[in-house]
């Protein structure tokens, strides 16, 4: 009989492999309240954890497995866990988000987080009951892809996160596997091979999570459903077509990353849009669980049912190396999935290596609008053999050894997702000010500005303000954890945005920012949540539990030496040029941005305002 679960076991296992270890931590109430859960939680575990300075590779870096407060409660896409660590391909902190079944595994196994620290002897994984951890010997998995590692590790009634060859080797953009879902971006899987930690699995079941208030929660549900299957983004846009309907747009608007964002569109680019590939691939619902957009898509490629690529795979490892074939494309997701790496940074990566060459920079075979040689070279990456040992470094690293660096589209090491910010300001400043690097889903300002037309793209006005609210938004959403994609629904379906026409709506944002964000309505997030925890808060704590969460994280990276001098963009991009005729006016942007934030004139966090967010200096 399952034991239940009223809000929040408030438990978080503290693992060391060294040792052969564990320890249980006990969540206190102040900071479920200032942190609220998953990725904020996890930042906050880890500050209080680990030193400035420590190698991300080395036995002092730690890795936290957060599932969030709406996990097991049945709200609309809340099948979602975070993972927290200092990144090898950064440098400093990063977090990712994944919808795979280790997250609701770990949860009703009665663990509200998992922190990993030390280093095995030898390859090792654990196993997660309700009762405790084992350590179990992982020799007979290591060297497998994440695919088979993953079958062969857990049972039916099992999640697990697990890496594949190229967290073992060590690429610092590997990533790791839950289902077929991933932890994707910033090395995760490298931190976790250099463990020797092929894996964890968690073994759930052993309670049921109950919303501390049910039946405000079920009512809150019903609405948040309800305004998912109205809103065109949610309910038609992405559930038909999945994430490569951004194709299409992206493209018209100039945006759309080719042959190293050299330009900005495309003849071919309805071939691996999300409309395109539903014609010709039949694609279906492959979602996370529980999930009511259903954005994720599997089709038959070449007599293969498999997972249909997202859109930041189509845009980094097809339009942005010249390649416009959905099948081959499909082959290449396929080997990154197995292999364990991030598809944005390989493809990133790539595209360098591409330019480099054509410049005489470097000798390479990879040429933009070949498909020829690119499977063998993620092979390479993934096994650390000959020149793929220096590209499973990034871009950065390879552009600071061959030269190149204006043309290495990446800011803090992180390589840039599929939106060229010369056709979106608002998401360029977003970029460079990131946390954890190009990062666009830190402040998604391109669907404000380009996918929804309420901004206008070509200019600063508003921007910083805007690229604050959504910061902090977007760290509520992923400290809850839901789908970010939640946000197009529960944000412009309340009846202020609604039913305001579109023209004066943008008008307001753009000329009135500070007016029109307090119109701004998220308290699906915040009701949501208070139903979930049973503590209730109110909008403007949860918004400011939003900015501590991201002040707390850009306060962890300037321990590690970032600035100002970092929140930057590709010098391509501050600069006009033949093919993009526009330059991002980053500089007004980012010293508006600062001031907004209360940062100083290097980007540092001030002690006021920590002090005013409740972060206790170290």
């Amino acid at each position: 009989m399952e034991n239940e679960i009223v809000g929040t076991s408030n438990r978080v296992l503290e693992v060391d492999l060294g040792t052969r270890r564990y320890s249980v931590y006990t969540v206190t109430r102040d900071e479920r309240r200032m942190y609220l859960g998953a990725k904020g939680l996890g930042l906050k575990l880890l500050y209080d954890r680990i030193a400035p300075g420590i190698d991300p590779l080395g036995p002092d870096n730690m890795i936290a497995f957060m599932p969030g407060v709406l996990m097991g409660t049945g709200a609309p896409c809340s099948g979602r866990f975070d993972a927290v660590t200092k990144s090898p391909l950064t440098g400093i902190m990063v977090t990712s988000s994944c919808g795979g079944p280790f997250g609701m595994q770990l949860k009703t196994a009665g663990w509200d987080g998992c922190i990993v620290k030390g280093r095995s002897e030898k390859p090792v994984y654990i196993l997660i009951r309700d009762t405790g951890v084992e350590f179990l010997d992982a020799t007979e998995f290591w060297g497998l892809d994440c695919l088979t590692a993953q079958a062969k590790m857990t049972s039916k009634k099992q999640g697990a996160v697990v890496i594949g060859p190229a967290g073992e080797n060590g690429v610092r953009y590997a990533n790791a596997v839950s289902g077929e879902r991933y932890l994707g971006r910033g090395g995760l899987g490298a931190v976790m091979g250099s463990k020797n930690l092929k894996g964890i699995v968690a073994e759930g079941g052993a309670f049921k999570i109950l919303p501390a208030d049910q039946k405000r929660f079920d009512k809150v549900k019903r609405k948040a459903l309800a305004w998912i299957n109205r809103n065109q983004m949610t309910s038609v846009v992405y559930r038909k077509f999945g994430t490569p309907a951004n194709t299409n747009l992206s493209n018209a608007a100039g945006i759309l990353p080719v042959n190293n964002f050299s330009a900005g569109s495309h003849p071919d680019a309805y071939k691996i849009s999300g409309e395109g590939m539903k014609a010709e691939f039949d694609t279906k619902p492959h979602t996370c669980k529980p999930c009511s957009i259903l954005c994720g898509k599997k089709g038959t490629f070449a007599g293969k049912n498999l997972p249909v690529p997202e859109f930041e795979t189509v845009g980094l490892l097809g339009s942005n190396i010249g390649v416009f074939d959905p099948v081959v494309i499909t082959e290449w997701n396929r080997l990154c999935a197995e292999m364990g790496m991030d598809t944005i940074s390989a493809g990133g990566t790539i595209a360098w290596v591409m330019e480099a060459a054509k410049r005489g920079i470097i000798e390479s075979p990879l040429r933009f609008g070949s498909p020829e040689g690119i499977a063998d070279a993620l092979m390479d990456i993934a096994y650390m053999r000959g020149f793929g040992a220096e590209m499973a470094l990034g871009s950065r690293e390879l552009s600071r050894r061959y030269g190149g660096e204006d043309f290495a589209i990446q800011v803090k090491g992180m390589e840039m997702a599929a939106y060229d910010p010369r056709g979106s300001f608002g998401q360029g400043l977003s970029y460079a000010v990131a946390n954890r690097g190009a990062c666009h889903l830190s402040a998604y300002l391109v669907s404000l500005e380009v996918y929804l037309g309420l901004l206008n793209p070509m200019t600063h006005r508003a921007k910083a303000r805007f690229t604050k609210m959504f910061e902090s938004l977007t760290c509520c959403i992923n400290s809850l954890q839901t789908c970010q994609f939640t946000m197009f629904a529960y944000t412009l379906e309340h009846w202020i945005t609604k039913y305001t026409p579109k023209i004066l709506l943008g008008f307001a944002m753009q000329n009135f920012p500070i007016i029109a964000l307090q119109l701004l309505n998220f308290s699906i997030y915040t009701e949501l949540w208070s139903a979930a925890t049973g503590i209730k808060i109110s909008d403007r704590e949860l918004l400011k539990a939003g900015d501590r969460i991201h002040v707390l994280e850009r306060y962890m990276n300037t321990r590690e030496g970032i600035s100002s001098k970092d929140d930057t963009l590709p010098a391509v991009m501050l600069q006009k040029g033949a093919a993009m005729q526009k330059a991002v006016p980053l500089g007004i942007m980012r010293k508006k941005y600062y001031t907004i934030r209360g940062y100083d004139a290097k980007g540092i966090p001030s002690p006021a305002l920590l002090r005013k967010l409740g972060i206790m200096v170290q």
